[in-house]
Formats: structure tokens, C-alpha cells, sequence
């Protein structure tokens, strides 16, 4: 029987020692530090940062910048790709076409016939050659200024003649085109030939001047890539052919099977 108690612990009036005190101790003594993340204080109770927390921002900050930075280079790269293509385009349009009147050159009405006439499956279309009259009168009697405002405006009509067909500016003031046509027949070919130089023959406004020029046409029917660079000297024959017939106000002449020859010989007239 328990006879006497003393203290008022309890710990003090326990078991016997069974390691308790050193739990005790342990528990007492001990410090739980904070989880990651949470806030952290000195000896003095100054809040201190948590490294993890710091470094978890930086890392933060450094991968959106990063990010951003990335998407900069992207945008200006793709910017500059664009410019690229931009440049390449105008350096291909400027190689294949002629700077004064906007439409194909030579060089390149020879490549974009041929493809026309490889599509065409056999289909005949009409080239076409024409030449303008005493071009040079213009230029000697009003300046090169109107004469280039005569190429420009006759290619303008030519090509608003021949629609969705292949016009070009072979060189000084000679086109040429590829017209698709339901037949070859003589008298369609002489027809085309004929609205054809209707249609130039209205009078092009220079400042306060009208300027009135005639052309040279000639046409020849062509099947096939291979006639092209013969139909083209048939054409181009039967244009001087032409032009050399000079004095009627409208000549059209068949020549051979091939040809077809118009000429509007008008002389050239100024209004003011």
C-alpha cells in the first residue's frame, strides 16, 4: 500500500525511470523546423527566407524569361523569313518581267508558252507579234516620257484584250501573245486580228496632248511546245509584211496556209 506521495508532477509520482526522462528530455528539448516553403525565423525571431523558396523563384523567373526571349527570336526569325521570301519573290518577278510595262519579258513569255502549249493537249492557239508604227516619231517629236506612256498604254490594252492569255513585252516596242482560240480558221484569225487593232488604236493622252498610234499585226496558228519558235517567225513575218504595205487605212492579207497579216496604217495624229 502506498503510504505517502510527494510532489505534484506527474512525472513525479510515476513508475520507476524506464527511459523516460531521456523522451522526456528529447521532447522537450527538440525543435521542429519548418516545412519548405514556410516561413522561418532566427534566434532573434527575424523572419528568414527559405533558400528552397528563393531558389524555386529564380528558377520560376529565369524560365519564363527564357521563354520569352525564345519567343522573340521566333517572331523575329519568322519576321525575317517573311522578308526573305518577300525579296526572292520581287527579285524573281524583277527577272522575268520588264520593269516599264509590268508584264512577262522575253525569256519568260518563251518558258510560260511552252507550258501553255504542253497543257493545251494539241489545242490550237494563235501567236501573236505585234509592232508599233513610227514609234520613233513619239519619242523624237515629245520625249521619252510619252513614248514610255505609249508602250505602257499599249500593253495595258493588249493585255486587256487578251484577257486570261499570255501577253508579253518581247523588247522595245514589240509584244507578242498567246491567245486561245475555238479555231484556226482564216477569217477567225483575220477577225482577232482586227478587234485587235480597234482596240489599240484609241488615242493615248499625254499632259495636255493625244497621242494616236497604229500597229503591225501578224498571226500564225501554233499546236505544240516544238512550232512555238516557228509559229513565232511566222508571226513575226507576216507582221513586217504589214508594215510594209503601208498606205491603206486597213489591210488584212492572208499569207500562205499559216499566216494572217493586219496593218492599221493611219498616221499619227496629236490633239490638243
Amino acid at each position: 500500500m502506498i503510504s505517502h506521495v510527494s510532489g505534484t508532477q506527474p512525472f513525479t509520482f510515476s513508475y520507476p525511470n524506464l527511459g523516460c526522462d531521456q523522451e522526456k528530455r528529447g521532447l522537450t528539448q527538440s525543435r521542429v523546423g519548418p516545412l519548405h516553403g514556410a516561413p522561418r525565423r532566427d534566434d532573434g525571431g527575424t523572419s528568414v527566407p527559405d533558400p528552397f523558396t528563393i531558389v524555386s523563384g529564380i528558377c520560376a523567373a529565369g524560365a519564363v524569361a527564357a521563354g520569352f526571349q525564345f519567343r522573340q527570336r521566333a517572331v523575329r526569325a519568322e519576321a525575317r523569313i517573311e522578308t526573305l521570301q518577300a525579296e526572292l519573290t520581287a527579285e524573281r518577278h524583277a527577272a522575268s518581267h520588264d520593269p516599264l510595262t509590268g508584264l512577262p519579258n522575253r525569256r519568260a513569255f518563251y518558258r510560260l508558252a511552252g507550258a501553255l502549249l504542253t497543257n493545251a493537249a494539241g489545242k490550237p492557239l494563235i501567236a501573236v507579234v505585234l509592232d508599233l508604227d513610227n514609234f520613233k516619231q513619239v519619242n523624237d517629236r515629245y520625249g521619252h516620257a510619252a513614248g514610255d506612256q505609249v508602250l505602257i498604254s499599249v500593253a495595258s490594252r493588249f493585255a486587256a484584250f487578251a484577257g486570261d492569255n499570255l501577253v508579253a513585252r518581247l523588247g522595245g516596242d514589240e509584244f507578242a501573245g498567246l491567245l486561245a482560240s475555238p479555231t484556226v480558221d482564216h477569217r477567225w484569225m483575220e477577225h482577232t486580228a482586227h478587234r485587235l487593232g480597234d482596240a489599240l488604236a484609241a488615242p493615248i493622252e499625254h499632259g495636255t496632248v493625244n497621242l494616236r498610234v497604229t500597229v503591225s499585226v501578224g498571226l500564225a496558228p501554233v499546236r505544240g511546245p516544238a512550232q512555238l519558235a516557228d509559229a513565232l517567225c511566222r508571226a513575226d513575218a507576216a507582221m513586217y509584211r504589214a508594215k510594209s504595205l503601208g498606205t491603206t487605212r486597213q489591210t488584212r492579207q492572208l499569207v500562205d496556209t499559216h499566216h494572217v497579216e493586219s496593218h492599221r496604217d493611219d498616221p499619227m495624229t496629236v490633239h490638243h
